[in-house]
């Protein structure tokens, strides 16, 4: 379902699209009858017949209606929409801390205030038995009142539930991956500690740990290779906070912080933030945690709204309205009034001098209709006379009869030709080429072979991380499903001779099949 900007689903219209992922896409949106502005997630229509993905939707959907907390962004609602299951979500104004590292590193007091928040989330989800597994910068929304949002739970798992993760997969970011994650073994709230150590090593040194060239490169170093210190790269932070993340990412979880609410209070000690600014993110904190889920929206659109006129003067807004107070109704002066009067006589005076051009053209075109039988003498030759009489008759004069002779011919001719154009263009209405059915087949057969190739290439890789206790990540082997399930489709629809629908797929296998390629280096 790819939806136009501007287009209305039930109840919401899309305003712009958010961001989008292997899954699904996010897209802001309004309320047509409560005007608030929210986010909308839905499944990828390509996908949306695939049972995991859909199942993991439903899962995201469950584990966040679970969850209300100030740090994690909230779930408003889940429905069915155009046949397909779709999220509400509360609309976040920010950007996220991947987009804020793009400036470069974070200074460690802003460091820590947003780890801790995110720790506060964490803490708050662990308790409720939910793990999220993909915590990243990119997953943190960082407000322009400096709150934390956690955001995309979409691979979380509650405490009870083993059905996400299939023996010998991986599901996550590799670069904040914990070590149990690359092998594929079961994880606990260690590893979501893990990935967040890993973040505020990023956040402080502007780089991840681990920078290898392949993913198969990562996937080792996250399991076996020392991480150099970040003191290292930054000699300017504390010690202790050096040390806080050494102890973060500790490959064994039994030497990790063994909670979220151990790890935030490590973090008191490093360096302590301003007095002003540590207080303050607490006290905004805690003031949206206290709003009620409909207002904790709309402060955000007003704040927005007043961001974008306060980055002008404050006073702008206020002064404008009693400028427009006194341009909009200033009382009619007596002195102004002979001057109102004039303007109004000039007008009157000028619709009936209009009235009058009127009539007289109409007149002429009457006359002319009445004494111009001889059409062959005037139907080509006056056709260049008549453009140039029509535009400018003048009126003032009015005298010659062989101004209105030749309009009366012209007038019928340039209609038949005016419609005559738009026939000839009707054929040509930006149709898409005709596909070549033969060169299509023979891009298929193409993709086929590289299928192939990837297939086997990725067969040998998933035997040899199994011998070294590795799993192959899960995005890994569902792109490999995926790959396999597009290439049949695009051989099926050529043998149909349905060229639309095999280039659709062609381009859908391709894709997977350059990402696998990259993935395996190639």
């Amino acid at each position: 379902m790819s939806e136009p900007i501007n287009k209305r689903i039930g109840d919401y219209e899309i305003l712009n699209e958010l961001g989008a992922g292997g899954m699904g896409k996010v897209y802001k949106v309004r309320n047509v009858i409560s005007d608030r502005v929210e986010a909308m997630k839905i499944l990828l229509p390509d996908l949306a017949g695939r049972q995991e993905l859909a199942a993991r939707f439903l899962r995201e959907i469950k584990v966040l209606a679970a969850l209300d907390h100030p740090n994690i962004a909230a779930l408003r609602t889940a429905l069915t929409l155009d046949n397909q299951l779709v999220m509400i979500m509360e609309y976040v104004e920010g950007t996220t801390l991947t987009q804020r590292l793009q400036q470069g590193p974070i200074p460690v007091a802003d460091a820590v205030n947003y780890v801790g928040q995110a720790l506060d989330a964490l803490s708050y989800a662990h308790k409720q038995h939910v793990i999220h597994r993909d915590v990243k910068p990119a997953n943190m929304m960082l407000t322009p009142q400096g709150i934390v949002k956690l955001m995309d739970f979409g691979i979380a798992r509650s405490g009870d539930d083993s059905t996400l993760t299939m023996t010998g997969t991986t599901l996550g970011s590799l670069g904040y991956m914990s070590p149990e994650q690359v092998k594929g073994e079961p994880t606990d709230a260690r590893s979501d500690l893990y990935s967040v150590g890993i973040s505020l090593y990023e956040m402080v040194t502007g780089r991840r740990p681990f920078r290898e060239s392949s993913d198969y490169s990562i996937m080792a170093a996250q399991v076996s290779q020392p991480p150099t210190p970040p003191i290292e790269i930054k000699p300017g932070l504390p010690p202790a906070l050096n040390e806080i993340i050494l102890l973060s990412i500790a490959k064994d979880p039994a030497g990790r912080f063994q909670s979220a609410d151990a790890f935030k209070n490590a973090l008191r000690g490093v360096a302590p933030l301003p007095a002003a600014a540590h207080p303050d993110s607490a006290a905004t904190v805690t003031s949206i945690g206290a709003l009620p889920p409909t207002a904790t929206m709309l402060p955000a659109q007003t704040v927005t709204a007043s961001t974008i006129s306060a980055r002008q003067p404050q006073a702008t807004p206020a002064a404008s309205q009693p400028i427009m107070a006194s341009n909009v109704a200033p009382p009619p002066s007596a002195s102004h009034r002979g001057l109102y009067m004039a303007v109004g006589a000039l007008l009157v005076l000028i619709a009936l001098v209009a009235v009058g051009m009127y009539s007289r053209n109409a007149d002429a075109r009457h006359e002319a209709s009445h004494a111009a039988p001889p059409p062959p003498q005037d139907s080509t030759p006056p056709a260049p006379a008549a453009q140039t009489a029509a535009p400018a008759p003048d009126n003032s004069t009015q005298p010659a009869a062989e101004t209105p002779a030749p309009p009366p011919v012209t007038p019928p001719v340039k209609v038949k030709a005016a419609h005559a154009a738009p026939a000839q263009a009707m054929p040509d209405p930006n149709a898409p080429p005709p596909i070549d059915l033969d060169a299509l087949e023979h891009e298929i057969d193409q993709l086929t072979a590289r299928a192939g190739s990837v297939n086997s290439g990725l067969d040998g890789l998933r035997a040899q991380q199994a011998r070294d206790g590795y799993g192959l990540r899960g995005d890994i082997a569902q792109r490999q499903e995926s790959m396999k399930l597009n290439v049949q489709k695009a051989q099926d629809a050529i043998t149909h001779g349905d060229g639309v629908r095999a280039k659709r797929y062609t381009d859908l296998a391709n894709a997977d099949i350059e990402a696998l390629e990259k993935f395996l280096g190639r």
